[in-house]
């Protein structure tokens, strides 16, 4: 399960197929280490607070939806503050470095991070790395202190800058040495890619033996990150992108033989694309890039299009960045960040269906195309996110005054969590296509499955599909060589 080396999770065995999943400690690498009393005891705010501080056997499930007989599974380390720290707070030094793309929140969690640490802790030593993780050998920094950070959440962006790629372990963890960090905490918000760098920084401070907890906030407004129930920022992405259906199936309702298109966020995943459309209610079809679909031919998007407009009268499409890859020329080309570039398929599309309908003289056809992804990106978050993230940020603060490092604060079945690294980055997380909640979009849309002997990814896989829209079940019959 992700990397095997031994400086991942701890896994420990209980009874009745009871496993924690544990993250790594600064008592795993360093001996004679000294604790303090949490200063939390003290704080006025607190110490109102029944059982404030999380009981060391506190764990979290993994699943929670078993069966009498089921063994109790994988567990996560619980998250929040400790009876002792690891850390004075006169002798920290933090520091927060963002990466990779803009999201709502980032600088909530940067406040909130900031705001922890100097007043619950007394942590007032709080550097910001700009510009990525490049700054931290360009020597980049920005002084964060609450009062510059109190007003950043109604923000958007972030106030540290963000960059893609940059990533160089040895200059990084170099530079944490240089500039006398031995009691430190870095905090990394990113991604996917983002925290698999986190990892590795984590492995070779761990190796060179410092005492530096590494961190990590996961943000990606995609939400394709294991594990966690969802990503920071997803919830704003989501409520944004109702505005852009909505302007959509206004252009789509006051037009004759309308349509309207939306492309949203999703280079890998859908869900943006799905929860919007459920949101909504007034898509008519929605495509992601777990659900293949084909444009020409029976049961195809062209006829579906067709037979929407002569029942309505109008539709719309919302269309996920990472949709009908496969139906698009390759482009050999990444990104800073090693992500391979997409291809427009939003504007693909659009042509193909206005290529499509010109040649049908009975049914001229009015297209809207609205892309409102770097609108989505830049906005501050929302309420519920603005929550979240203070949550976040505060977990992640708790585990490293704790001595805990290489983990990934997060949500898991609403309880607030530390995961080991080596779970976050071992793979992305995905719909479901044979789950109920795409089951509900497909019954809410009335859209084609689009699964059948046309779709790319099924005849590549030598198998033709069928799906029931109502149950949600999908049946591959193996076709014979």
């Amino acid at each position: 399960m992700g990397s095997q080396s031994n400086f991942q999770m701890k896994e420990v065995p209980g009874e009745f197929g009871y496993v924690l999943q544990d993250v790594p400690h600064f008592s795993d690498y360093i001996s004679d280490l000294q604790t303090y009393p949490n200063p939390l005891r003290s704080n006025p705010a607190y110490s109102v607070v029944k059982q404030y501080f999380v009981d060391m056997d506190d764990s979290v499930p993994e699943k929670i939806v078993v069966h009498k007989d089921t063994p109790r599974g994988v567990h996560f380390r619980r998250a929040g503050p400790r009876q002792q720290v690891y850390f004075a707070s006169d002798d920290v030094l933090a520091c927060i470095v963002t990466c990779g793309g803009l999201c709502p929140g980032l600088n909530t969690v940067i406040r909130e991070i900031v705001h922890s640490l100097d007043y619950m802790y007394g942590v007032t030593k709080v550097l910001g790395i700009d510009g990525g993780y490049r700054g931290f050998y360009s020597k980049n920094t920005i002084n964060l202190t609450p009062k510059l950070c109190n007003d950043i959440h109604k923000r958007g962006g972030t106030i540290i800058g963000s960059s893609r790629g940059g990533h160089d372990t040895t200059k990084i963890v170099d530079s944490i040495q240089d500039r006398g960090i031995n009691q430190a905490r870095v905090y990394i918000i990113g991604g996917d890619g983002t925290l698999r760098g986190a990892n590795v920084i984590y492995e070779e401070i761990r190796k060179r033996g410092l005492k530096v907890a590494v961190g990590g906030i996961p943000k990606t407004i995609d939400n394709d990150i294991p594990v966690i129930d969802r990503s920071f920022g997803f919830d704003t992405a989501v409520e944004e992108a109702q505005r852009a259906i909505n302007a959509a199936h206004v252009e789509a309702n006051s037009a004759e033989n309308g349509i309207g298109m939306v492309k949203l966020m999703g280079r890998y995943s859908g869900f943006i694309a799905m929860h919007a459309t459920l949101a909504s209610r007034d898509v008519d079809c929605c495509l992601i890039p777990e659900s293949p679909f084909y444009l020409e031919g029976k049961g195809g998007l062209f006829e579906y299009i067709e037979k929407k407009l002569k029942e309505n009268g109008h539709m719309v499409i919302v269309v996920a960045e990472g949709a009908g890859q496969e139906l698009l020329p390759t482009k050999n080309e990444e990104d800073a960040s090693g992500n391979k570039l997409l291809q427009d398929v939003g504007l693909w599309i659009a042509q193909r269906i206005k290529d499509h309908f010109a040649k049908q003289t009975k049914m001229p056809i009015t297209l809207k195309y609205i892309d409102p992804t770097y609108m989505i990106r830049a906005i501050p978050s929302n309420a519920s996110d603005n929550v979240y993230c203070t949550l976040l940020a505060q977990s992640a603060v708790h585990g490293a005054m704790a001595g805990y490092t290489g983990f990934t604060s997060g949500l898991v079945n609403g309880r607030h969590t530390y995961i080991p690294f080596n779970r976050i980055i071992e793979k992305q997380n995905k719909v479901v296509i044979t789950d109920r909640m795409w089951a509900r979009l497909l019954s809410s849309t009335n859209q084609p499955s689009f699964l059948g002997p046309k779709c790319p990814s099924l005849t590549n896989a030598g198998q033709l599909g069928t799906y029931d829209k109502v149950t949600g079940l999908l049946g591959c019959l193996s076709l014979k060589p």
